[in-house]
């Protein structure tokens, strides 16, 4: 047994002791090791965490990756003054703030609902961006540079919206975006859009850091699919720091039945998301607390893996074997683009992370554009994913018009799932059908394969692409 007064008086780095779930548990030594970094443990370091571990972690994380000897056992005493400022607390979905959902007519108003209602905690990850936040304003603003060429007198009464999806037969030509802590915004987390999207047919691409636990989010999908539904989970793949724990990542991907291996590569570091950063700076001034700078195998913001490099995609390949398409998310240039194709992947996912990693990297829509400029052969042999500031079906059609396979959605379905639960997803669904298929029948097409860069015009925005790529350069990493 354990009182709460000892829990209290180990609230340094020196010695950090945390409360959860009535059990407490030493985790000095594993500060260093935390994926999400030294001062999200800290915060609440002497203190009961149950609600906000619980918001992001799935159910077991501790006992799974902390050795049984720092389990401390069961806490006694008044946890009243253990609890921490911060609380994560989920608005109800009751509020009489919150429009009927079938009020909600675009994705944006559902933004809008979840930064008035949600708790501050969650807001702040959902919407932070990195540094000045240009790269998260470019995502939005490039889409209106690209504009449409519509053609009429056209039978368009009937249309198709149908996509293969980095192999299943989805019913639109999106996904959900792999998007971490969905229990921050209601307590279902991931299984909301596990649900929403298995009903609406098209698939949801699962973070490697979702706050539910994989297998739970495949039972719940297999349910899904008992009743009728559709749809395909894919695995979002962070590479750990220890690069050999990828294997067994993989290999829980493939037994529980995902269909895609999406793999992250521009998280080397972390960006620096300062909106989410002076809430924890907020709740503790324990914050000020740097990791040991004396470790050599220390990197600053290095939640993952800083020595990813094209010569793992080969191991990373053949862990996955046959098991379904291999897509690369994070390409952000022309080169990458070219160098992914030569590695023999089945896709790339263009994206910059919602404009959380690097400030002023360009919008997946301008790599788009470089890649038709500069590669355009990169188009003809591999699927092209991508997202960011996507926000209509007008976005999606442009997209596909530009050579897009399809395009993924992230904070939409979080906001979704934060005021709505599973219906919210499917609202969100039902919202970009209808603005598809609208999208789809005033440019004078009935099928996706129709679009075209003939439907588009790109001269706004392809002023502002790059003059020349240095050909020797790439030419000598092939």
């Amino acid at each position: 047994m354990v009182t709460t007064e000892e829990v209290s008086s180990h609230s340094t780095a020196e010695s950090c002791w945390v409360i959860i779930r009535d059990q407490a548990y030493d985790v000095t030594h594993f500060l260093n090791e935390h994926p999400g970094g030294v001062n999200s443990i800290l915060a609440y370091a002497g203190k009961d965490a149950t609600e906000e571990y619980e918001a992001e972690h799935p159910e077991g994380t501790i006992q799974k990756h902390l050795d049984k000897k720092y389990h401390l056992g069961t806490v006694t005493g008044d946890f009243a003054v253990l609890q921490p400022p911060l609380k994560s607390t989920i608005t109800p979905a009751t509020s009489p703030s919150r429009p009927s959902i079938n009020h909600i007519q675009n994705l944006d108003e559902l933004e809008r609902v979840t930064k008035e209602t949600a708790s501050e905690n969650a807001w702040a990850y959902y919407s932070t961006s990195a540094d000045t936040t240009t790269t998260f304003q470019n995502n939005r603003s490039d889409w209106s540079k690209v504009s449409f060429r519509p053609r009429v007198l056209r039978d368009v009464a009937k249309v198709d919206t149908r996509q293969k999806v980095m192999g299943h037969d989805s019913a639109l030509p999106i996904f959900a975006a792999p998007a971490a802590r969905a229990k921050l915004g209601n307590p279902d987390g991931e299984l909301c859009i596990v649900r929403g999207t298995s009903r609406s047919n098209v698939p949801y691409c699962t973070s490697n850091s979702a706050s539910t636990t994989h297998s739970v989010m495949a039972d719940c999908f297999k349910t899904e699919q008992k009743n009728g539904s559709k749809g395909a989970l894919f695995w979002q793949l962070y590479v750990p720091v220890d690069k050999s724990k990828a294997r067994d990542l993989v290999r829980e991907a493939k037994e529980l039945g995902f269909k895609a291996l999406v793999i992250t590569v521009d998280s080397a570091v972390i960006g620096k998301r300062e909106a989410d950063a002076l809430l924890k700076a907020q709740v503790d001034n324990k914050l000020d607390v740097l990791p040991d700078m004396n470790n050599d195998a220390f990197v600053p913001r290095g939640h993952h893996t800083s020595t990813l490099d094209w010569n793992d995609l080969k191991w990373i390949r053949e862990e996955w074997a046959a098991t379904g398409p291999v897509v690369l998310k994070g390409i952000q240039t022309a080169e990458d683009a070219l160098l992914a194709m030569e590695a023999g992947v089945d896709g790339i996912y263009l994206s910059n992370h919602g404009g959380r990693q690097l400030d002023h990297a360009p919008s997946s829509l301008k790599t788009l554009l470089e890649i038709r400029k500069f590669y355009p052969q990169v188009l003809e042999r591999l699927e092209v994913y991508l997202d960011g500031g996507c926000r209509r079906g007008t976005d999606v059609v442009k997209a596909l018009c530009l050579g897009a396979t399809a395009v993924g959605f992230g904070r939409p379905f979080l906001y979704a799932l934060t005021g709505y639960g599973t219906a919210g997803v499917e609202r969100v669904v039902r919202i970009l059908t209808d603005e598809i298929q609208t999208t789809m029948r005033l440019l004078g097409v009935t099928k996706l394969d129709q679009l075209n860069p003939n439907y588009v015009n790109i001269k706004l925005l392809e002023n502002e692409l790059t003059d020349r790529i240095d050909w020797p350069m790439l030419k000598s990493r092939l």
